[in-house]
């Protein structure tokens, strides 16, 4: 598979991969061993980022469209993320509100 897919797979960003990773066509069984037995750079690209949008989204509590709306389109390292949480501006706030809200109703919904 083309290292743009198997990066996705694997939940990390393309660009802060090494060289080589980017590329290599990647086998299922080598990404069956990136999964099972991570090298050091990738558990470090996993622990510190930079991270994509679907990752930083799930680490934010909130989904891409309001990453997207808020001018948070973009990879950022795990620390970024702390900050952001740490210290969440409004548009942050309201949208983990209405993320949280929105799973509520979901799950209510198939029960």
């Amino acid at each position: 598979m083309k290292p743009q897919t198997a990066a996705k797979k694997l939940g990390i960003y393309l660009p802060a991969a090494p060289e080589e990773f980017q590329a290599t066509a990647i086998t299922h069984a080598e990404l069956a061993k990136l999964h099972t037995d991570p090298p050091e750079w990738l558990q470090t690209l996993r622990r510190t980022g930079p991270h994509p949008r679907p990752v930083v989204a799930q680490k934010l509590g909130i989904t891409i469209a309001a990453l997207k709306r808020n001018g948070m389109d973009k990879p950022l390292t795990t620390a970024e993320i702390k900050a952001l949480l740490e210290n969440q501006p409004d548009w942050l706030r309201e949208a983990r509100t209405a993320h949280a809200e929105n799973r509520t109703a979901a799950s209510e919904e198939t029960d």
